[in-house]
């Protein structure tokens, strides 16, 4: 059975950034991003879209430090808000993979909502940066959002030699696979755990 509303709204507030995401697991796609960062939007958009999930996030932080606090916090926040939307996890399939090509690039993202969070990063960027974001600071986005989530999350990269398209590559998988795992299954009773609890 179809919980009827898996949408969270979460908001945190520092000296350092103040992040709000809404986010709708049941949306069709819809985006509105604004971080500060284009290339980071970017990838929200992405996201948004091939997840089918309706996002809304107004981001705003010390970029004049650098971008760390910005991209860490958005994903401890944007991770907090699909835990809240997730809910109970009735019924859901739990798990969710993908692998995705983008031109020279190919990423695996696989994931548990396990309620155990678990990053793995086999991911070395191409290029130490993206316009002006250090690419390495996608690795602590990722870590807060397994952290904050409660998700086992595996992301691999296969093959890429150009940063754009590797990053584009593992935002699309992310979101396929974060599709497939909180989408429901009518034989699933309950959760999806011999523990019956997620």
């Amino acid at each position: 059975m179809k919980n009827p509303k898996r949408t969270a709204k979460i908001a945190r507030k520092t000296k350092e950034t103040e992040i709000t995401v809404e986010i709708n697991l049941d949306g069709s796609g819809k985006s509105s991003v604004s971080t500060g960062i284009p290339f980071l939007d970017h990838m929200l958009e992405l996201f948004a879209k091939h997840g089918f999930f309706d996002l809304e996030i107004k981001a705003v932080g010390d970029l004049q430090v650098d971008c760390h606090h910005t991209i860490e916090d958005l994903g401890l926040v944007l991770g907090d808000a699909i835990a809240k939307a997730a809910g109970e996890k009735k019924g859901i399939r739990r798990y969710g993979w993908c692998v995705l090509p983008m031109d020279e690039a190919l990423a695996m993202v696989s994931l548990d909502l396990s309620g155990r969070p678990y990053l793995v990063y086999d991911l070395v960027p191409p290029a130490a940066k993206v316009k002006d974001i250090d690419t390495r600071l996608f690795h602590e986005f990722f870590q807060a959002l397994s952290v904050k989530s409660g998700m086992n999350l595996h992301i691999i990269l296969m093959k890429g030699e150009e940063a754009h398209h590797v990053f584009e590559a593992v935002f699309k998988a992310f979101a396929k696979a974060l599709d497939q795992a909180v989408s429901h299954d009518s034989r699933i009773s309950g959760v999806l755990s011999t523990k019956g609890t997620l």
